[in-house]
């Protein structure tokens, strides 16, 4: 149920962290897989399509899937994976913080799935589109105002896609990461301890701790997100699954 051979995913973000892990398993499962980043960090060869697009960037976006459908590829899956953080209070929160945060985390996912609704509501076989977005988008994050508010946008956007495309068989779910271990969460920490800080919570902060006791991996999130795109959720949409080790209680 999810074997994605002759099936084509496209994922945004695939340079590393979560995006990585997504386009990997992807690929791993029998996919075809074109993977988008804006920076790819290695150099190293990839088993599948790497793609150089700044998915904020409307007309550069517009473009390479116009180029991608007159060459012939299909798509059937969508992960909206890119995204990028900006920590601050509000009041030390640039203008530039505020833009660009919404120009990735929401703007990008928007761009994309704007040119890619039509292949998705011509090719009468469904398909499916996923968004990456946090837990932060349930809860309030002290610092964390641009990202959270991006990031609950996205979580709406992509409930209304999913309300949009569900007369054509196509679902729209959303996954939504507590703290994984990936470059992004790293950047945060300020010493050797820093996932054993993040593990117990920050009372201060408002933040509670992580009751399974363990930071997600980038392949956790993968998991969700190739679940979610596969036949063994035929009948899930407009879902928002947390994966953060019951940080949010749920919410």
């Amino acid at each position: 149920m999810t074997d994605f051979a002759g099936r084509t995913a496209w994922v945004t973000g695939a340079g590393q962290g979560i995006g990585r892990a997504v386009a990997d398993l992807f690929h791993a499962r029998g996919a075809t897989v074109v993977a988008f980043d804006r920076h790819w960090h290695d150099s190293g060869e990839r088993p599948y399509r790497a793609v150089t697009l700044d998915i904020a960037d409307a007309d550069a976006v517009a473009g390479a899937c116009e180029a991608l459908f007159a060459e012939g590829t299909r798509i059937d899956v969508l992960a909206n994976v890119a995204g990028i953080l900006r920590m601050g209070p509000v009041e030390a929160t640039t203008d530039a913080d505020w833009r660009d945060s919404f120009a990735v985390n929401v703007a990008g996912p928007f761009h994309m799935m704007r040119a890619v609704i039509p292949a998705f509501k011509s090719g009468g076989n469904g398909g499916a589109i996923v968004s990456v977005s946090s837990n932060a988008a349930h809860v309030p994050r002290i610092g964390m105002a641009a990202y959270g508010a991006s990031k609950a946008a996205l979580t709406s956007l992509t409930m209304t896609v999913g309300l949009e495309l569900a007369p054509y068989g196509v679902r729209c779910n959303v996954v939504s990461p507590g703290s994984t271990d990936t470059p992004m969460q790293r950047a945060l920490w300020s010493g050797p301890d820093g996932a054993a800080q993040t593990i117990q919570g920050n009372p201060g902060q408002h933040k509670l701790g992580i009751p399974l006791g363990k930071l997600a991996t980038p392949r956790d999130v993968a998991e969700t997100v190739v679940f979610l795109a596969s036949p063994a959720a035929g009948h899930i949409t407009l879902a928002d699954l947390l994966v953060d080790g019951g940080a949010t209680l749920g919410r």
